[in-house]
Protein backbone atom coordinates (compact mmCIF):
# COMPACT_ATOMS: atom_id res chain seq x y z
CA UNK A 1 0.00 0.00 0.00
CA UNK A 2 1.18 3.52 -0.81
CA UNK A 3 1.84 6.06 1.93
CA UNK A 4 -1.18 8.02 3.12
CA UNK A 5 -0.20 11.65 2.53
CA UNK A 6 -3.50 13.23 3.55
CA UNK A 7 -5.82 11.91 6.25
CA UNK A 8 -9.15 13.76 6.62
CA UNK A 9 -11.39 12.99 9.57
CA UNK A 10 -14.89 14.42 10.21
CA UNK A 11 -14.08 17.64 8.33
CA UNK A 12 -16.79 20.29 8.43
CA UNK A 13 -16.80 23.62 6.58
CA UNK A 14 -19.69 25.94 7.37
CA UNK A 15 -20.44 29.45 6.14
CA UNK A 16 -22.54 32.13 7.83
CA UNK A 17 -25.25 33.27 5.40
CA UNK A 18 -28.34 35.46 5.96
CA UNK A 19 -30.52 32.38 6.52
CA UNK A 20 -28.16 30.83 9.09
CA UNK A 21 -25.14 28.53 8.94
CA UNK A 22 -24.67 26.66 5.67
CA UNK A 23 -23.04 23.20 6.06
CA UNK A 24 -21.03 23.14 2.81
CA UNK A 25 -18.93 20.18 4.02
CA UNK A 26 -20.69 18.01 6.57
CA UNK A 27 -18.39 15.50 8.22
CA UNK A 28 -16.08 14.16 5.50
CA UNK A 29 -13.53 11.43 6.25
CA UNK A 30 -11.15 10.45 3.46
CA UNK A 31 -7.60 9.19 2.87
CA UNK A 32 -5.39 10.21 -0.05
CA UNK A 33 -2.48 7.96 -0.95
CA UNK A 34 0.82 8.94 -2.50
CA UNK A 35 0.89 8.69 -6.29
CA UNK A 36 -2.85 8.16 -6.80
CA UNK A 37 -5.38 10.26 -8.69
CA UNK A 38 -8.59 10.65 -6.71
CA UNK A 39 -11.55 12.07 -8.65
CA UNK A 40 -14.00 14.07 -6.54
CA UNK A 41 -17.33 14.18 -8.36
CA UNK A 42 -20.84 15.47 -7.75
CA UNK A 43 -23.25 18.17 -8.84
CA UNK A 44 -22.53 21.87 -8.37
CA UNK A 45 -23.01 22.84 -4.73
CA UNK A 46 -22.16 19.40 -3.36
CA UNK A 47 -19.13 20.78 -1.47
CA UNK A 48 -16.23 19.64 -3.63
CA UNK A 49 -14.42 22.98 -3.87
CA UNK A 50 -15.31 23.95 -0.29
CA UNK A 51 -13.67 20.72 0.89
CA UNK A 52 -10.42 21.19 -1.01
CA UNK A 53 -10.15 24.94 -0.38
CA UNK A 54 -10.73 24.27 3.31
CA UNK A 55 -7.65 22.04 3.35
CA UNK A 56 -5.38 24.86 2.15
CA UNK A 57 -7.04 27.63 4.17
CA UNK A 58 -8.10 29.50 1.04
CA UNK A 59 -11.67 29.94 2.27
CA UNK A 60 -10.91 30.99 5.82
CA UNK A 61 -12.57 34.14 7.10
CA UNK A 62 -14.73 35.60 9.88
CA UNK A 63 -17.86 33.96 8.43
CA UNK A 64 -16.26 30.54 7.91
CA UNK A 65 -16.21 27.76 10.50
CA UNK A 66 -13.91 24.78 9.94
CA UNK A 67 -13.65 21.81 12.31
CA UNK A 68 -12.43 18.25 12.31
CA UNK A 69 -8.90 17.36 11.20
CA UNK A 70 -6.91 17.08 7.98
CA UNK A 71 -3.41 15.76 8.59
CA UNK A 72 -0.77 16.30 5.92
CA UNK A 73 2.45 14.49 6.82
CA UNK A 74 2.16 15.23 10.52
CA UNK A 75 0.61 18.71 10.30
CA UNK A 76 -3.08 19.24 11.03
CA UNK A 77 -4.16 21.73 8.37
CA UNK A 78 -7.33 22.67 10.26
CA UNK A 79 -5.40 23.66 13.40
CA UNK A 80 -2.49 25.25 11.48
CA UNK A 81 -2.06 29.03 11.61
CA UNK A 82 -1.54 31.33 8.64
CA UNK A 83 2.27 31.07 8.63
CA UNK A 84 2.19 27.27 8.77
CA UNK A 85 -0.29 27.11 5.92
CA UNK A 86 1.81 29.53 3.86
CA UNK A 87 4.76 27.15 4.11
CA UNK A 88 2.62 24.19 3.05
CA UNK A 89 0.75 25.92 0.21
CA UNK A 90 2.72 25.58 -3.00
CA UNK A 91 5.34 23.28 -1.45
CA UNK A 92 3.31 20.50 0.19
CA UNK A 93 -0.12 21.12 -1.34
CA UNK A 94 -0.59 23.03 -4.61
CA UNK A 95 -3.74 24.07 -6.46
CA UNK A 96 -4.54 24.32 -10.17
CA UNK A 97 -7.57 26.59 -10.44
CA UNK A 98 -10.40 26.33 -12.95
CA UNK A 99 -9.92 29.80 -14.50
CA UNK A 100 -6.23 30.24 -15.22
CA UNK A 101 -6.72 33.74 -16.65
CA UNK A 102 -8.24 34.90 -13.34
CA UNK A 103 -5.67 33.03 -11.24
CA UNK A 104 -2.58 34.42 -13.02
CA UNK A 105 -1.38 37.98 -12.42
CA UNK A 106 -2.32 39.89 -15.61
CA UNK A 107 0.52 42.44 -15.30
CA UNK A 108 3.40 40.02 -14.73
CA UNK A 109 5.11 37.81 -17.28
CA UNK A 110 4.33 34.15 -16.72
CA UNK A 111 8.00 33.20 -16.32
CA UNK A 112 8.29 35.61 -13.40
CA UNK A 113 5.19 34.10 -11.80
CA UNK A 114 6.61 30.58 -12.02
CA UNK A 115 9.97 31.79 -10.68
CA UNK A 116 8.21 33.58 -7.82
CA UNK A 117 6.66 30.33 -6.64
CA UNK A 118 10.08 28.65 -6.75
CA UNK A 119 11.77 31.40 -4.73
CA UNK A 120 8.92 31.44 -2.22
CA UNK A 121 9.92 27.97 -1.00
CA UNK A 122 13.51 27.47 -2.14
CA UNK A 123 16.77 29.27 -1.33
CA UNK A 124 17.71 30.04 -4.92
CA UNK A 125 18.91 33.07 -6.89
CA UNK A 126 16.61 35.00 -9.20
CA UNK A 127 18.57 33.91 -12.28
CA UNK A 128 18.49 30.23 -11.27
CA UNK A 129 14.77 30.49 -10.54
CA UNK A 130 14.16 31.95 -14.01
CA UNK A 131 16.09 29.10 -15.62
CA UNK A 132 14.18 26.54 -13.59
CA UNK A 133 10.92 28.27 -14.53
CA UNK A 134 11.75 27.86 -18.22
CA UNK A 135 12.59 24.20 -17.64
CA UNK A 136 9.19 23.72 -15.98
CA UNK A 137 7.41 25.42 -18.86
CA UNK A 138 9.19 23.05 -21.21
CA UNK A 139 8.27 20.06 -19.04
CA UNK A 140 4.54 20.92 -19.21
CA UNK A 141 4.67 20.93 -22.99
CA UNK A 142 5.07 24.57 -24.07
CA UNK A 143 6.89 24.42 -27.41
CA UNK A 144 8.89 27.63 -26.93
CA UNK A 145 9.44 28.03 -23.18
CA UNK A 146 11.69 31.08 -23.53
CA UNK A 147 9.04 32.95 -25.51
CA UNK A 148 6.25 31.73 -23.22
CA UNK A 149 8.17 32.92 -20.15
CA UNK A 150 8.27 36.47 -21.59
CA UNK A 151 4.54 36.49 -22.41
CA UNK A 152 1.73 37.96 -20.33
CA UNK A 153 -1.24 35.68 -19.53
CA UNK A 154 -3.58 37.32 -22.05
CA UNK A 155 -1.08 36.56 -24.83
CA UNK A 156 -1.40 32.81 -24.30
CA UNK A 157 -4.22 30.46 -25.30
CA UNK A 158 -6.44 28.81 -22.68
CA UNK A 159 -4.58 25.54 -22.91
CA UNK A 160 -1.20 27.28 -22.59
CA UNK A 161 -2.37 29.22 -19.54
CA UNK A 162 -3.55 26.01 -17.90
CA UNK A 163 -0.13 24.47 -18.57
CA UNK A 164 1.47 27.50 -16.87
CA UNK A 165 -0.79 26.92 -13.85
CA UNK A 166 0.36 23.29 -13.72
CA UNK A 167 3.99 24.42 -13.95
CA UNK A 168 3.45 26.78 -11.00
CA UNK A 169 1.74 24.03 -9.02
CA UNK A 170 4.57 21.57 -9.64
CA UNK A 171 7.38 24.09 -9.06
CA UNK A 172 8.24 22.65 -5.64
CA UNK A 173 7.30 18.98 -6.15
CA UNK A 174 4.23 19.06 -3.88
CA UNK A 175 2.98 15.90 -2.22
CA UNK A 176 -0.63 16.77 -3.12
CA UNK A 177 -1.91 18.54 -6.24
CA UNK A 178 -5.51 19.78 -6.23
CA UNK A 179 -6.89 20.32 -9.74
CA UNK A 180 -10.20 22.19 -9.49
CA UNK A 181 -12.08 21.70 -12.79
CA UNK A 182 -8.85 22.28 -14.76
CA UNK A 183 -10.36 21.47 -18.18
CA UNK A 184 -13.83 23.03 -17.99
CA UNK A 185 -13.21 26.01 -20.31
CA UNK A 186 -11.06 24.11 -22.81
CA UNK A 187 -12.03 22.36 -26.03
CA UNK A 188 -11.99 18.58 -26.15
CA UNK A 189 -8.57 18.25 -27.81
CA UNK A 190 -6.88 20.55 -25.28
CA UNK A 191 -8.73 18.81 -22.44
CA UNK A 192 -7.15 15.51 -23.47
CA UNK A 193 -3.70 17.12 -23.60
CA UNK A 194 -4.06 18.68 -20.14
CA UNK A 195 -5.32 15.41 -18.63
CA UNK A 196 -2.46 13.48 -20.21
CA UNK A 197 -0.07 16.08 -18.80
CA UNK A 198 -1.51 15.65 -15.29
CA UNK A 199 -1.09 11.88 -15.50
CA UNK A 200 2.48 12.26 -16.75
CA UNK A 201 3.35 14.73 -14.00
CA UNK A 202 1.76 12.37 -11.47
CA UNK A 203 4.01 9.55 -12.66
CA UNK A 204 7.18 11.66 -12.86
CA UNK A 205 6.75 13.68 -9.64
CA UNK A 206 4.89 11.09 -7.57
CA UNK A 207 2.31 13.62 -6.43
CA UNK A 208 -1.13 12.55 -5.27
CA UNK A 209 -3.78 14.37 -7.31
CA UNK A 210 -7.30 15.36 -6.30
CA UNK A 211 -9.24 16.05 -9.50
CA UNK A 212 -12.51 17.94 -9.02
CA UNK A 213 -14.77 17.44 -12.02
CA UNK A 214 -18.34 17.02 -13.25
CA UNK A 215 -17.23 15.03 -16.28
CA UNK A 216 -17.61 11.29 -15.71
CA UNK A 217 -15.91 10.66 -19.06
CA UNK A 218 -12.79 12.35 -17.70
CA UNK A 219 -13.09 10.30 -14.52
CA UNK A 220 -13.28 7.05 -16.48
CA UNK A 221 -10.14 8.02 -18.38
CA UNK A 222 -7.75 9.11 -15.62
CA UNK A 223 -8.96 8.29 -12.10
CA UNK A 224 -7.51 5.62 -9.82
CA UNK A 225 -10.21 6.08 -7.18
CA UNK A 226 -13.49 8.00 -7.12
CA UNK A 227 -15.22 9.78 -4.25
CA UNK A 228 -18.81 10.91 -4.88
CA UNK A 229 -20.09 13.90 -2.90
CA UNK A 230 -23.66 14.93 -2.22
CA UNK A 231 -24.86 17.70 0.11
CA UNK A 232 -21.47 18.04 1.75
CA UNK A 233 -20.89 14.33 2.42
CA UNK A 234 -18.97 11.54 0.74
CA UNK A 235 -21.71 9.05 -0.17
CA UNK A 236 -19.59 6.54 -2.11
CA UNK A 237 -15.88 5.88 -2.57
CA UNK A 238 -13.94 3.12 -4.28
CA UNK A 239 -11.70 2.29 -7.18
CA UNK A 240 -12.63 3.59 -10.62
CA UNK A 241 -13.86 0.20 -11.83
CA UNK A 242 -15.84 -0.48 -8.64
CA UNK A 243 -17.70 2.83 -8.68
CA UNK A 244 -18.30 3.05 -12.43
CA UNK A 245 -19.15 -0.61 -13.04
CA UNK A 246 -20.79 -1.53 -9.72
CA UNK A 247 -22.19 1.69 -8.16
CA UNK A 248 -23.86 1.13 -4.80
CA UNK A 249 -25.51 4.45 -3.88
CA UNK A 250 -28.70 5.50 -5.71
CA UNK A 251 -27.19 8.94 -6.33
CA UNK A 252 -24.14 7.46 -8.04
CA UNK A 253 -26.43 5.18 -10.04
CA UNK A 254 -28.47 8.23 -11.07
CA UNK A 255 -25.39 10.13 -12.20
CA UNK A 256 -24.20 7.22 -14.32
CA UNK A 257 -27.64 6.56 -15.80
CA UNK A 258 -27.84 10.20 -16.90
CA UNK A 259 -24.78 9.76 -19.13
CA UNK A 260 -25.25 8.66 -22.75
CA UNK A 261 -23.61 5.35 -23.64
CA UNK A 262 -21.97 4.28 -26.89
CA UNK A 263 -22.16 0.54 -26.29
CA UNK A 264 -25.92 0.05 -26.21
CA UNK A 265 -29.22 1.10 -27.78
CA UNK A 266 -29.84 4.83 -28.05
CA UNK A 267 -32.50 5.85 -25.50
CA UNK A 268 -35.32 8.18 -26.47
CA UNK A 269 -34.44 10.38 -23.49
CA UNK A 270 -31.60 10.39 -21.00
CA UNK A 271 -32.55 9.46 -17.47
CA UNK A 272 -32.58 12.39 -15.04
CA UNK A 273 -32.38 12.63 -11.26
CA UNK A 274 -35.62 14.14 -10.02
CA UNK A 275 -35.57 17.38 -8.04
CA UNK A 276 -32.63 19.65 -7.27
CA UNK A 277 -29.57 19.40 -5.00
CA UNK A 278 -29.89 20.74 -1.46
CA UNK A 279 -28.64 24.32 -1.24
CA UNK A 280 -30.22 25.77 1.92
CA UNK A 281 -29.11 25.74 5.53
CA UNK A 282 -31.73 23.18 6.55
CA UNK A 283 -30.70 19.59 5.89
CA UNK A 284 -32.57 16.35 6.64
CA UNK A 285 -31.47 14.45 9.74
CA UNK A 286 -31.23 11.23 7.75
CA UNK A 287 -29.90 10.59 4.26
CA UNK A 288 -29.73 13.90 2.39
CA UNK A 289 -30.69 12.21 -0.89
CA UNK A 290 -34.09 11.06 0.41
CA UNK A 291 -36.12 13.89 -1.24
CA UNK A 292 -34.80 12.82 -4.66
CA UNK A 293 -34.36 9.08 -4.19
CA UNK A 294 -36.84 6.73 -5.91
CA UNK A 295 -35.92 3.96 -3.44
CA UNK A 296 -36.30 5.92 -0.18
CA UNK A 297 -37.96 4.12 2.74
CA UNK A 298 -38.27 4.38 6.53
CA UNK A 299 -34.71 3.26 7.32
CA UNK A 300 -33.40 6.29 5.39
CA UNK A 301 -34.67 8.67 8.08
CA UNK A 302 -31.46 7.94 10.03
CA UNK A 303 -28.21 9.06 8.44
CA UNK A 304 -26.36 5.96 7.24
CA UNK A 305 -22.61 5.81 7.85
CA UNK A 306 -20.13 5.44 5.01
CA UNK A 307 -19.12 1.78 5.20
CA UNK A 308 -18.71 -1.39 3.17
CA UNK A 309 -21.99 -3.17 2.50
CA UNK A 310 -21.62 -4.88 -0.87
CA UNK A 311 -18.73 -5.39 -3.25
CA UNK A 312 -15.00 -5.29 -2.70
CA UNK A 313 -13.12 -4.17 0.43
CA UNK A 314 -12.53 -0.44 0.26
CA UNK A 315 -15.69 0.16 -1.77
CA UNK A 316 -17.78 2.13 0.70
CA UNK A 317 -21.24 3.64 0.38
CA UNK A 318 -23.72 5.47 2.60
CA UNK A 319 -26.91 3.66 1.64
CA UNK A 320 -28.77 1.12 3.78
CA UNK A 321 -30.51 -0.53 0.81
CA UNK A 322 -29.62 -4.15 0.05
CA UNK A 323 -27.72 -4.88 -3.13
CA UNK A 324 -30.79 -6.33 -4.91
CA UNK A 325 -32.64 -3.01 -4.67
CA UNK A 326 -29.61 -1.17 -6.02
CA UNK A 327 -29.41 -3.63 -8.91
CA UNK A 328 -33.01 -2.81 -9.77
CA UNK A 329 -32.26 0.92 -9.85
CA UNK A 330 -29.09 0.36 -11.88
CA UNK A 331 -30.94 -1.64 -14.53
CA UNK A 332 -33.98 0.64 -14.71
CA UNK A 333 -32.49 3.22 -17.06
Amino acid sequence: MSETVLKIRDLKVEFDVPAGRLPAVNGVSLDLRSGELLALVGESGSGKSALTMGLTGLNRGPRTHISGSAEYRGTDLVAANGKQLQKIRGAGIAVVFQDALAALNPVQRVGKQVAEMIRQHQDISKADAQRKAQDLLKDVGLANPQQAARAYPHQLSGGMRQRVMIAIALANDPGVLIADEPTTALDVTIQAQVLALLKRMQAEHGSAIVLITHDLGVVAEVADRIAVMYAGRIIEVGTRDEVLNHPQHPYTIGLLNSMPRIDGPRPRRLAAIAGSPLTGVNRPTGCAFVPRCPLAHEACQERPPLEQRDGEPGHLDACVLPGTAKDTARDAA
